[in-house]
């Protein structure tokens, strides 16, 4: 199953942002949403922002997610992208 996961971009360097998944924060590249900006909802898939969306929108997705089993495999996989980071390598 593909999936992409709406964040809320918190930081924005260049061609990488830093977006939060509730509470989860993973650097992304924005390289396909050129138009992103700090503060903006983003779809991220396999590491990429792929598009831009309304924080209505975001607030949506995360509540059907957060309905099933999914919601449990995407906090893994958003805790080990997590541990992942150069932010997280510099805070142990």
């Amino acid at each position: 199953m593909c999936l992409a996961v709406p964040g809320k971009i918190i930081a924005l360097d260049d061609a990488e942002a830093t977006v939060d998944f509730q509470g989860s924060r993973v650097r992304v590249s924005v390289l396909l949403t050129p138009d992103a900006g700090l503060g903006d909802w983003v779809l991220v898939h396999a590491g990429f922002a792929i598009s831009r969306l309304n924080e209505a929108e975001a607030r949506t997705t995360w509540e059907y997610l957060s309905q099933g089993e999914v919601y449990d495999e995407l906090g893994a996989a958003l805790a080990a992208s997590f541990a992942e980071t150069p932010e997280t390598e510099s805070a142990s």
